[in-house]
């Protein structure tokens, strides 16, 4: 039976592993940091002011069927599909930019997600 400080087998993996996944989450954090993210427009069928409003259509009509029956499979599909258009839309239409930053910053950044990750992994690996 294993412990909970042999991760993956390895004995005295957990410290070892914890270490990695902490450098990985500060490397990840100071990278994302930087990034700045901006809504798109939302365009179907030319105007982009008019087009949102169609999207909600289905969800609001599947909203109002699964108040009236719970259990409405058409309701849940509605609903269903309604979030899962708006939220692609949302997604579809962000603009994505990494803000400069110092070459030095980024290295650091890079430097230390990987340095998580191979902590992380040597942790896994089974010593001889």
């Amino acid at each position: 039976m294993h412990d909970l400080r042999d991760v993956g087998g390895t004995r005295g993996g957990l410290p070892s592993f914890l270490l990695g996944f902490a450098l990985l989450c500060v490397g990840g954090y100071l990278l994302l940091d930087r990034v700045s993210v901006y809504g798109g427009y939302w365009s179907w069928f030319g105007s982009a002011a008019s087009s949102f409003g169609i999207t909600l259509i289905p969800l609001l009509l599947g909203i109002g069927m699964l108040f009236y029956n719970g259990k409405s499979v058409l309701g849940w599909l509605l609903s269903g599909g309604g979030a899962l258009v708006i939220f692609a839309g949302v997604i579809a239409n962000l603009q994505i930019h990494f803000r400069s930053t110092s070459l030095f910053n980024t290295l650091v950044m890079l430097a230390l997600i990987m340095a998580g990750l191979g902590t992380m992994f040597r942790s896994l690996r089974e010593l001889g």
